[in-house]
């Protein structure tokens, strides 16, 4: 690994990534959007951007100077790999510059009848001085996809396959689990709602977090308000 890779793991260690999405149809959907998110994030102290789609982390690399995850999520009738699932998404996304492009590790099919260990070689052989990040969901998919040499491996998935679906909270013991058998970077992500989850993924193992929901969703964050709320009223 170059020194620029270190440096920029090292710079990410122990820190909070902030994950600036939204989908169409979402309140907060737009490049516009999510570049003042990303900013808002800095100001805060984020070490670091998650973001998805070309003309997102464009405007975001326009207002912040911090590392950033970049993904391509393309959604596909009949495939649940939805996360950087081509090589061409991955290329679309390296194109522009991003520090660290993740895709899903899963064993899942992808369009086009592309692999893991495709869409790796090609990043590899195009792109070689770029960080990957393979995203899992179990600890058999880490054990699978370790020995193709990702740089980082993340619990994104935890919670969102089919063969982890009983996750409801974020997966501590993914975490040590990984954490035992390799020293690859473990990024914890997914269900990460509160600040001492946050710091609970670190003791597990974590190198950083991600958090996205609970910062860039405004409008589940008031969902969650309005229910305690309510369930306050429904006692008295």
């Amino acid at each position: 690994m170059n020194q620029v890779n270190q440096h920029i793991l090292e710079q990410l260690k122990h820190k909070l990534i902030v994950s600036c999405q939204a989908r169409v149809g979402w309140p907060m959907y737009g490049p516009e959007i999510m570049a003042a998110f990303a900013a808002a994030a800095q100001q805060g102290g984020a070490a670091g951007i998650r973001a998805t789609g070309a003309d997102n982390i464009l405007k975001i690399k326009e207002r912040v100077d911090l590392p950033i995850i970049g993904i391509n999520k393309q959604f596909y009738d009949g495939y649940n790999v939805y996360i950087t699932p081509s090589y061409e998404s991955a290329r679309e996304i390296l194109e522009i510059g991003v520090e660290i492009i993740a895709l899903d590790a899963t064993p899942r099919k992808r369009p086009g009848g592309e692999t893991v260990e495709y869409i790796l070689g090609q990043i590899r052989e195009h792109y070689p001085d770029v960080l990957v990040m393979g995203e899992i969901s179990t600890l058999e998919e880490a054990e699978a996809v370790l020995p193709l040499g990702f740089d980082i491996i993340s619990t994104t998935l935890s919670g969102y396959t089919e063969s982890s679906q009983d996750v409801k909270s974020v997966n501590l013991e993914l975490i040590r689990q990984i954490r035992g058998i390799t020293d690859t970077p473990i990024i914890a992500e997914g269900k990460i709602a509160r600040e001492e989850e946050a710091v609970e993924a670190m003791r597990a193992g974590a190198h950083a977090v991600v958090v996205g929901t609970s910062i860039t969703r405004p409008e589940i964050i008031t969902e969650r308000y309005v229910g305690a709320l309510r369930e306050f009223e429904a006692r008295l």
